[in-house]
């Protein structure tokens, strides 16, 4: 090579080690500010998770009740003896007839069960069957509370009978349990309810604040002629409440991840309901000559297409702020993620979403329940029907969740309306979570059970307490019993049962919220 090769040679050696240097100095600051960046995150991220501080009360000094837990026990069994059943359609005229029967039967077991009560506190039948009591305060100038529950339960189903270890309207005690349908859902609020005012009537106490006590009849088929009539009369009447509290949420033992305490869900805000009727319709024919598409595959396809096509998810909404109580009490590093939903919001969702119970939580759920078409083997169906029922987030509406499914349908041969006979429900307002009432709960689970984490929820079910909205802005929907995962099963399903230890504390429960409330 030539001197003037030689040279060249050099030249372009510098120029490439010159563009190379420059290279690695941009990797270097690169890697330097993502360095700088992980640290800042990782900064912020302890930072929050350690000077956040958290959104529970300290336990509170409490001196439970003395009271013989085996006589409440006897008396919640003696409840559930009475089938008073609520059946859809309202059942056949011999059904009727039964339900009728147990439904004055029990309501003469409570009177006689609980004579106090019915002597001291105003008491009336709204309607056929629902039971209205009113403790009148001393103080006229304090709005009123409600407590809540229901008297019917739901049917057994046909051919599970002989699952239940005890059967399910015998009211056994055993193996410290009381047994059988309407331990879980919800006589044990009633009879839990009627023992603590009689437990402060033998004490002596005279509430401030006006309570009424209120068990519809039929909460498990709408409430039209239960709720619906008592919140009527309520209003009739110019009533006004500071808060009610119904049937609902629970303390959940070993369901929240990362949290070895109970969480008490309170049901701040309740899902709404919507069930859509879909139908299609082709001229039908014999089955030897079938056209491209029949009325079974348009319909399966659109059903299909709503299926893979959910309702979006809110990670940020009513579950981000039960996350954002409960997830102060977790463990390390739940607790990080818990509170720091601004970057692991997208990380949570999707486990959530993993789990059908918790994705209820995220989003307006979509269930085809109905699908029917078809007489014979032979013949193509002119007609093909589906329902699909939806539970509806608080955001959503009847009309934008009815709007999404037609859009995503975009089929004009699929003919979309309300299901006739089941109106819509939109979804409730949310209750505020830092008001005074909320704390009133708070408190008192803080008394009763020191060892649980306080988180507002969404309730996914249906309660009550939508007949009574107009009487209030604070409703919340609380149980004051503990449930483990293999519990929820038995709400409306087989071996429905309570611990007579939890069916205690329940009662302790209210005693004190009345007492923190009224005093």
């Amino acid at each position: 090579m030539g001197k003037g090769g030689t040279e060249r040679y050099s030249q372009h050696y510098a120029a490439q080690h010159c563009a190379w240097t420059q290279r690695l100095m941009k990797m270097k600051t690169l890697l330097k500010f993502i360095s700088v960046l992980i640290l800042a995150l990782l900064v912020i991220v302890v930072g929050r998770t350690l000077l956040i501080p958290s959104k529970q009360i300290a336990p509170i000094p409490f001196e439970p009740e003395k009271f013989d837990s085996q006589k409440t026990a006897r008396d919640l069994a003696g409840a559930i003896v009475f089938p008073t059943i609520s059946w859809e359609g309202g059942g056949t005229e011999q059904r009727k007839k039964a339900s009728q029967e147990a439904f004055a039967g029990f309501h003469s077991y409570l009177e006689k069960t609980f004579p106090q009560v019915y002597a001291r506190l105003d008491h009336e039948i709204v309607g056929a069957n629902n039971l209205l009591f009113t403790w009148k305060g001393s103080d006229p100038s304090l709005l009123p509370m409600l407590l809540m529950g229901h008297q019917d339960v739901v049917p057994v189903e046909d051919g599970t009978e002989g699952k239940w270890t005890h059967a399910p309207f015998s009211g056994d005690i055993a193996d410290g349990f009381v047994w059988g349908r309407g331990s879980l859902d919800d006589k044990m609020t009633i009879v839990g309810l009627l023992e603590s005012v009689d437990l402060l009537l033998s004490k002596g106490f005279q509430p401030r604040r006006t309570i009424y006590l209120a068990f519809g009849q039929d909460e498990e088929i709408g409430s039209m002629e239960g709720a619906e009539m008592i919140g009527q009369l309520l209003k009739s009447r110019g009533v006004r409440l500071a808060f009610l509290e119904d049937e609902g949420g629970f303390l959940a033992r070993g369901m929240i991840p990362g949290v070895k305490a109970p969480v008490a869900m309170i049901g701040t805000s309740e899902k709404g309901y919507l069930s859509l009727e879909l139908t299609v319709e082709t001229p039908g024919g014999h089955s030897s000559v079938p056209p491209k598409e029949s009325s079974i595959g348009i319909l399966a396809g659109a059903v299909r297409k709503v299926e893979q096509h959910p309702m979006p998810a809110h990670v940020h909404g009513p579950v981000g702020e039960f996350l954002e109580y409960a997830g102060g009490s977790s463990s390390f590093p739940m607790r990080a993620v818990y509170k720091n939903m601004w970057l692991f919001g997208p990380v949570m969702q999707k486990a959530l979403e993993s789990s059908p119970d918790s994705n209820a939580t995220l989003r307006t759920t979509t269930a085809a329940t109905i699908f029917q078409a078809g007489t014979k083997d032979n013949v193509m169906p002119s007609q093909a029907r589906a329902v699909m029922n939806f539970r509806l987030l608080p955001g959503d509406t009847v009309a934008s969740v009815t709007e999404y499914v037609r859009q995503t349908i975009a089929d004009r041969r699929v003919i979309i309306h309300p299901l006739p006979g089941d109106p819509p429900a939109e979804p409730s307002a949310r209750s505020p979570a830092d008001s005074q009432n909320f704390k009133l709960l708070q408190k008192t689970l803080a008394q009763v059970y020191p060892e649980a984490v306080v988180a507002p929820f969404v309730f996914v079910g249906a309660t009550d307490t939508k007949h009574y909205a107009y009487l209030t802005n604070d409703i919340y929907r609380f149980a004051p019993m503990v449930l483990e995962s293999d519990d929820i099963g038995r709400i409306h399903g087989t071996n429905e049962r309570i611990g007579v230890d939890s069916f205690v504390r329940m009662i302790n429960f209210y005693r004190q919220l009345i007492r923190n409330a009224a005093s």
